[in-house]
């Protein structure tokens, strides 16, 4: 199965700014990003995206633009839900809560947030779904650096704790094969 994993680009908020699953706008002008996003796919796909408007938003657009199969947002894709510390900066979350996080993003959980195994839990139930439906067509998965990171550990069993290793820039295309 041919996947295009992308991630939504530069969104408004500050540089520093944990905004995980709130609903940020991306940053204007996009269309000439878009259009080299556009380029790097195929013409025709099954288009899946987070619910978010940062990746809305470039999926709608990608719809716009190509022979859609068929289109869904999936609450799975959302980026990780950092509960607390949504829309704060680095700086302002308490040390004596970040440290223990920063030392294993992997199984502590925000407060009223998730983990990063809880997050690739829902990645891993959605690829599950994916992969028991035999599509035939390449899927264009429009989601967060979390989600892209988690699809990659997936597919390369890299282990949790290296999923940094992983790279997803801002509107960014990596095609694996599942």
């Amino acid at each position: 199965m041919e996947i295009y994993l992308i991630r939504h680009t530069e969104t408004i908020c500050e540089k520093g700014i944990c905004y995980g699953q709130s609903d940020v706008e991306i940053a204007e002008p996009f269309d000439t990003i878009f259009e080299n996003i556009l380029s790097h796919l195929p013409s025709e796909a099954i288009i899946f995206s987070s619910p978010l408007k940062r990746c809305v938003t470039l999926a709608k657009y990608i719809q716009n633009n190509i022979k859609t199969i068929s289109y869904q947002e999936d609450n799975r894709l959302k980026e990780m839900n950092f509960g607390d510390w949504e829309l704060k900066t680095w700086n302002e979350i308490p040390s004596e809560q970040l440290n223990p996080w920063m030392e294993d993003f992997v199984n502590i959980r925000v407060a009223n947030g998730e983990s990063f195994v809880e997050l690739h839990e829902r990645v891993g139930d959605f690829l599950t779904e994916i992969k028991s439906k035999n599509i035939n067509f390449p899927l264009i998965i429009v989601a967060h650096a979390g989600i892209i990171r988690s699809f990659l550990c997936h597919h390369t069993l890299l282990p949790l704790k290296d999923a940094f290793q992983n790279k997803a820039d801002f509107g960014e295309v990596i095609k694996i094969n599942f």
